[in-house]
């Protein structure tokens, strides 16, 4: 048979160059982010930094590990401990001992990320400096970066100081170093030291020293700060990537087979002719096999090609952006071309085939009856597959609605369930397609003209073309609605969360994460017409299932200033009952019912047997848990929450609470304030990571949305022939082909529209089973603009093929064969 599809390329080649450019499209993609993904599975080994010059660094315990029966699991400590106060004493008598120190620094004029050390630590890296000399009182420091020459007066949130020297910056940070006895002011507590003495000396010295750390060579890395950060960046890109890639292979694939599928459906005028001819329902099906293999080929290949130029701009974009780390670059891997070549090409063939196989099995002169008026849309794989997806979509969301509502709040179920229905209503669409062109021409067909009417019956009697248009934009707007949707609807619900939960007119906050000293603490609690409650960051650890070490973030808090500034979602207990040997937990905790006893382990690693006091509801899921503060052990003060006595003036209590933290630096901000600092919407880089996922998406949508709708409008050539002989003017025909694309770009918006509502309907529920009472935020701008872009693609990719065949007269289209 591929002596026939070869000549039948070259005659309907506007219809198999719409297929190859929506493979083409599609396997480009798939290569794209699979050779993006395939890039971020492996970090570079990161040398040491800011010891790289050091002998040997000592660092404390900053891991918790704990047995169970499928073996030890370890957790990163919220509170890591210092090396011990004997140890020291050991070290120093082997050699020089430098204790290191690292803390946040703000200045005006200088970088975001300033971070403040002791000044002997500055050999380490090394340091040099470049001009000026070294600090040698309390408001003396040297710089990094050659953002302030010596001399210069700099005010920071650590008091104002002047510049004495500086020295070259290294790259991996912005610095700002102290006397030593300056340092130790500002941060009191040392985690790691250095020590110049022989390694092996230094290991007998802290031997039995349990969870000290003795660091040499390249391991040296994991004192710098941060020195997860690479793997982090790593698991960060790896969600982007495959959410992307997960996202434009299903838009790829859905496309691919509807284009496929399509143009196979365009033909039945021809293959009934073949069949009347004597061709066996075996061989039309081969025959559009062997097309389908020769388009499949070749366009899968040029979308390897084309992927292949996409991949180091979409890497360098994502370093642009700060999605991806510097470093990151694009790997030699081969395997996304073979995924994205094999599944473009068995994509091609599957749309083909299942579309040929009807066609096949059609007796001869009920497919020439059935090529003007499509009588039967509606396959039985296409009822059993369409029934099958909704029925799936419906169980999945009453299961998780009634097991484990939070996981609908997750990133990859909120992402991938848009998916499952997309597909079933694509599949089912052409049941609803008729009717509801119908309803939406309805008053257009009563008005004065023939235009309406012609509009309603050419969408209504053309399902097969109207379904396949529509399903671009229904990919598009469901996306779009879903995703953007979800996302301002789960920050709505944290913001009213938080919002009901703060009690407080103000909150103070620590600067650079080292919180407030006492003495700082004390005068907040002074001032005037305030009451504070001063709490802690810290962690609580907890072995459940008897395998998991789940960590919960905890705040440690004293009862009674909590209960006057906070307004808890309890479902069991109260607030009251908190005291040192209990806890308030969530109802996520595996044991949560109140007076029950749990074994847990604090920030420190300590491990203890706590009562539980109360229970929370658990929320989105930023609940958290509450101790006192000596269940959060050498964790300092981070957060003041504040309100006013009854009678207070909140201006004057506002100054006393700045005069109070104006020497140890700190922000004071109001209620809502706070709120929008701290709750803010979605992050820069879930955003982004979004725009990227959507962008990708809809780009190629729109680009199938035109492509297929060229396809449609040229095989419409009779039809239009007979309108121009009918008596009906260039422009008028002009006219109805706009305005029958606007139709069915609605039928696509509404069906995406619909989607998207159900899709968002389900975390709305979710959140109410979780108690956070919040509304649905539909996103009805971003679809009203995705809608419109979609309709001027497709009014000018209708109308441009339009008036190009009426150029060619309306008599010989009329009388030339298809």
């Amino acid at each position: 048979m591929l002596s026939v599809a070869l000549p039948t390329l070259r005659t309907r080649w506007v219809t198999f160059v719409g297929s190859s450019v929506a493979l083409c499209l599609g396997v480009a993609l798939i290569a794209v982010m699979g050779l993006a993904l395939a890039s971020s599975l492996d970090a570079p080994d990161r040398r040491p930094e800011r010891f790289a010059a050091a002998p040997v660094v000592v660092k404390g315990q900053d891991t918790l590990e704990v047995p169970t029966p499928g073996g030890d699991r370890r957790q990163e400590l919220a509170v890591p401990r210092a090396v011990p106060a004997a140890a020291v004493a050991k070290l120093r008598g082997l050699g020089t001992v430098v204790e290191d120190r690292s803390f946040a620094v703000r200045a005006e004029g200088g970088p975001a990320d300033l971070v403040g050390h002791p000044w002997p630590t500055a050999a380490f890296a090394p340091y040099a400096l470049d001009a000026g000399r070294a600090p040698e009182t309390s408001d003396e420091v040297v710089v990094s970066g050659g953002w302030a020459r010596p001399g210069t007066r700099v005010r920071t949130d650590r008091g104002t100081v002047r510049v004495a020297g500086t020295v070259g910056g290294l790259g991996f940070e912005n610095a700002v170093f102290y006397t030593d006895a300056r340092a130790a002011e500002l941060a009191p507590r040392s985690l790691q030291l250095v020590v110049d003495a022989d390694a092996a000396a230094v290991r007998e010295a802290v031997l039995g020293s349990k969870g000290v750390q003795v660091l040499t060579g390249d391991a040296r890395r994991y004192a710098d700060a941060d020195p997860g950060r690479d793997s982090e960046a790593l698991t960060a890109m790896n969600a982007m990537f495959g959410t992307a890639g997960g996202v434009t292979g299903f838009v790829s694939v859905f496309v691919v087979a509807s284009t496929f599928a399509f143009a196979v459906a365009q033909r039945r005028r021809e293959l009934g002719l073949l069949r009347t001819a004597g061709a066996t329902p075996g061989q039309i099906r081969r025959m559009v096999v062997s097309e389908a293999l020769v388009v499949g080929v070749l366009a899968s290949a040029a979308g390897c090609v084309l992927g292949s130029y996409g991949a180091p701009r979409l890497v360098a974009w994502a370093v642009q952006q700060g999605l991806a780390p510097s470093w990151f670059t694009l790997g030699d891997s081969t395997w996304p071309y073979q995924l994205a070549f094999w599944t473009g090409l068995f994509v091609a063939l599957c749309g083909a085939l299942a579309a040929s196989w009807r066609a096949g099995r059609t007796g001869p002169a009920e497919a020439l009856r059935e090529s003007s008026v499509d009588t039967g849309p509606m396959t039985y794989g296409r009822w059993l597959s369409g029934a099958a997806l909704l029925v799936a979509a419906a169980v999945t969301l009453v299961l998780a609605l009634t097991t484990n509502p939070g996981d609908l709040l997750q990133r990859k179920t909120y992402v991938s369930r848009p998916m499952l229905l997309i597909t079933a209503v694509a599949l089912l669409a052409p049941v609803v397609v008729r009717p509801l062109v119908r309803l939406i021409a309805w008053l257009p067909a009563r008005l004065p003209g023939a235009v309406g009417m012609l509009v309603r019956e050419n969408a209504a009697a053309g399902v097969r073309r109207t379904a396949a248009v529509a399903a671009p934009v229904l990919v598009t707007v469901a996306l779009a609605g879903s995703l953007l949707g979800a996302t301002a609807t789960l920050d709505a619900a944290k913001a009213t969360e938080a919002r009901e939960r703060t009690a407080a007119d103000f909150v103070v906050t620590a600067a650079g994460g080292t919180g407030f000293d006492e003495a700082t603490v004390r005068r907040l609690r002074a001032v005037s017409g305030a009451e504070v409650s001063a709490s802690s960051s810290s962690a609580v650890y907890v072995r459940e299932d008897g395998v998991a070490l789940i960590r919960s973030e905890a705040r440690g808090v004293e009862p009674e200033p909590l209960a006057a500034t906070a307004r808890l979602p309890l479902a069991a207990g109260k607030v009251s009952d908190l005291d040192d040997g209990s806890i308030i937990v969530n109802e996520e905790w595996e044991r949560h019912t109140v007076g029950e006893r749990v074994e847990v382990w604090l920030g420190d690693g300590t491990k203890k047997s706590l009562r539980i006091a109360a229970v929370m509801t658990v929320g989105t899921g930023d609940n958290g848990v509450y101790v006192t503060p000596v269940n959060a052990p050498a964790a300092p003060v981070d957060r003041v929450d504040v309100r006013l006595a009854r009678g207070a003036d909140a201006d004057t209590v506002a100054a006393g609470l700045r005069q109070a933290v104006r020497a140890s630096g700190g922000a004071v901000l109001t209620r809502n304030a706070w709120m929008r600092a701290t709750y803010a919407e979605t992050d820069r880089t879930t955003r982004t990571g979004f725009f990227l996922v959507l962008g990708i998406a809809l780009v190629y949508t729109g680009i199938s949305l035109a492509n297929t709708m060229v396809m449609a409008t040229s095989d419409r050539g009779r039809e239009l022939a007979a309108l121009r002989l009918a008596g009906a003017t260039g422009r008028q025909v002009l006219r109805l082909v706009g305005a029958e694309a606007l139709l069915v770009v609605t039928v696509g918006g509404l069906l995406g529209a619909l989607v998207a509502v159900l899709n968002l309907l389900g975390m709305w529920t979710a959140l109410g089973l979780l108690s956070v009472r919040t509304s649905l935020e539909i996103p009805w701008a971003a679809l009203s603009e995705a809608v419109g872009a979609c309709a001027a693609l497709a009014v000018v990719s209708a109308v441009t093929p339009a008036a190009l065949f009426l150029r060619r007269g309306a008599v010989e289209p009329a009388g030339t064969p298809e």
